[in-house]
């Protein structure tokens, strides 16, 4: 946890800064579905076999999961504005790289350099977090969050009017572009957020982690083609079981962990990252299954015989539909809270696959399906990092929302592998050439719908976001931003300090409570690593903290509260160690 308030980050944040930072989450996503339009040229543009290519597009995906938790942790460590420059300008040196080049090698490493920076999702959140007031933060998460669908839908639009009548290497100077763009307008508009983590990187964290991943989602991406039961795919699972595991054990053994697994296992934390994984799941399915659908010819029966550039058009609503649903998310979270509005999502999602299902016969009616399906994902992706947000310390927001980007990486990335094995194995042959039935969309679609009731379970038994107190309710803040302020050390109206052992030295994870006049509980928490805590009161008067430690006595603190909206400072000194006889 840190000490900064967040009166001195407001003062400094202008209006611009949401649409900037909104802006990089789009041209980050972009690099996820640029080469989409030109997937079954690959091969022939790259002088390579079909196996190989498909390395182009599996590189950027297992680059950007290693580095979405890894940027995440170091923005909180060293500024999350400076890692998220650093995070563009590496997607930039890919684009190029990439631009210069038609040799397979050189093509991957420069997509590997464009995956990186997906880690600009989480520090984009985190910035919000740490600069915005609490009236703005709903509405301006929502649509960081959703940029990666947004990104994502117009890029299909655009990148095959571009391929269509352009050489395909256009693309990447375009990227490259827009990155540039996007750091410029960060250097202008944004301000470094005052908020840092305590502690050192966890270099071997980072390494584990890399490699956990690596070995977890390379048979997921390329088992189609290898075989699920082939003896390198189940090799590499049974590797990456593991190696997380090992992974895990030294992470909950060390005092500043790459990932708190012990803040991670809380279960809003755990919930919110398994519903994740489902709707990262339903948002790709539609992004696999109607393009495809749409340009088929005619001739089989059941294909749109669209081109490129209109089947981009009628998938784009779905990105523009998620942009829109941010102004919608925050009313309804403000009301609701981010539990119901993520239940809510997942329930427009379930209807338009099921209603999808019957609406594939014209293009207009696979435009039906983008915009419900928008809706309904744009909700459920600006759900997410709220519930993150209100359930971990700020020192760990940029590494708790990275974690959760990284968990829908991997549902687009289980969807990626599902839908394109059940694709081919009800595929037909047409003189030749294995076509996709309807049959074969039309499970898909069901396997979308399945994930997404998975994922309404979850959100289900997510914890209720606590009410905000009567004497605040005029200010019609959302329930998540009440959350933040309960948790966050930032709280305005309540007491925050560091617990320290007999040394000086900062005692994590020690446990905090609150207790008021009448010798009742009034609040509880734990202690970052950095020794920090945060408690806000329900109203002014006297009050005891008392700290608790294992290998420390216990201490009591009076104190009291005046109930103005300024914070009480008050360490708490444990006694030395305990001695057990």
């Amino acid at each position: 946890m840190t000490h900064t308030t967040p009166d001195h980050a407001t003062r400094k944040a202008g209006g611009a800064v949401v649409p900037v930072l909104a802006f990089a989450g789009i041209v980050v996503a972009v690099m996820q579905t640029l080469l989409v339009p030109v997937i079954k040229d690959l091969p022939q543009l790259l002088g390579t076999e079909p196996s190989n290519a498909t390395w182009v597009l599996t590189s950027t995906l297992l680059s950007g999961a290693v580095a979405t938790p890894i940027m995440g942790r170091l923005g909180d460590l060293y500024g999350k504005r400076r890692m998220l420059i650093l995070s563009l300008s590496v997607m930039v040196v890919g684009a190029l790289v990439s631009a210069f080049t038609s040799q397979l090698l050189l093509m991957i490493v420069g997509r590997v350099l464009q995956g990186f920076a997906m880690g600009a999702i989480p520090l984009g959140i985190g910035l919000m977090r740490d600069m915005l007031p609490r009236e703005r933060l709903a509405s301006a998460m929502a649509l960081m969050s959703s940029s990666i669908g947004v990104g994502g839908g117009l890029a299909l639009p655009a990148a095959a009017l571009v391929a269509q009548h352009t050489d395909w290497h256009a693309l990447f100077y375009g990227a490259a572009g827009l990155g540039a763009l996007a750091i410029g307008l960060t250097l202008l508009v944004v301000p470094e957020s005052p908020a840092r983590a305590k502690g050192s990187f966890d270099y071997p964290g980072a390494v584990g982690l890399s490699a956990g991943l690596v070995l977890l989602l390379l048979p997921i991406t390329k088992g189609s083609d290898w075989g699920w039961s082939s003896g390198t795919t189940l090799g590499l699972f049974g590797a990456a079981l593991a190696v997380l595991l090992l992974w895990g054990v030294y992470e909950l053994r060390i005092p500043a962990p790459l990932v708190d697994l012990r803040t991670t296992a809380r279960r809003e934390v755990l919930l919110t990252n398994l519903a994740s994984i489902m709707v990262g799941v339903s948002f790709y399915v539609v992004s696999l299954v109607l393009p495809q659908l749409l340009q088929l010819p005619t001739a089989n029966g059941y294909g749109l015989g669209q081109s490129m550039v209109v089947a981009g058009l009628c998938v784009a609503p779905l990105g523009l539909t998620m942009m829109f649903t941010a102004p919608v998310y925050a009313r309804l979270s403000a009301r609701y809270g981010p539990r119901t509005t993520l239940i809510i999502g997942l329930l427009v999602i379930a209807v338009g696959y099921a209603g999808g299902l019957g609406l594939m016969h014209a293009a207009w009616q696979t435009i039906i399906t983008s915009v419900v399906l928008g809706a309904g994902i744009g909700l459920a992706y600006s759900s997410l990092p709220a519930l993150i947000v209100g359930a971990v310390p700020a020192s760990e927001t940029g590494a708790a929302n990275g974690l959760n980007t990284l968990m829908r990486s991997i549902g687009t990335s289980v969807s990626s592998a599902v839908i394109g094995m059940v694709l081919a194995n009800t595929a037909q042959d047409m003189g030749g050439v294995a076509v996709p039935t309807m049959h074969g969309f039309r499970v898909s679609f069901l396997i979308a719908t399945a994930a997404v009731l998975v994922g309404l379970a979850l959100a289900v038994f997510l914890p209720r976001t606590p009410r905000p107190a009567p004497q605040h309710t005029q200010l019609r803040a959302s329930s998540e931003e009440d959350a933040v302020l309960e948790r966050a050390e930032e709280v305005l109206r309540g007491f925050r300090g560091r617990v320290l052992d007999a040394s000086g030295a900062p005692v994590a994870r020690a446990k905090v409570t609150l207790i008021d006049r009448r010798g009742r509980q009034a609040g509880s928490t734990l202690s970052g690593h950095d020794g920090g805590y945060a408690l806000a009161v329900p109203s002014e008067g006297p009050y005891v903290l008392a700290a608790r430690a294992a290998g420390h006595g216990p201490l009591a603190s009076a104190a009291t509260h005046a109930g103005d909206e300024r914070p009480v400072e008050l360490d708490l000194p444990l006694p030395g160690e305990t001695v057990t006889a």
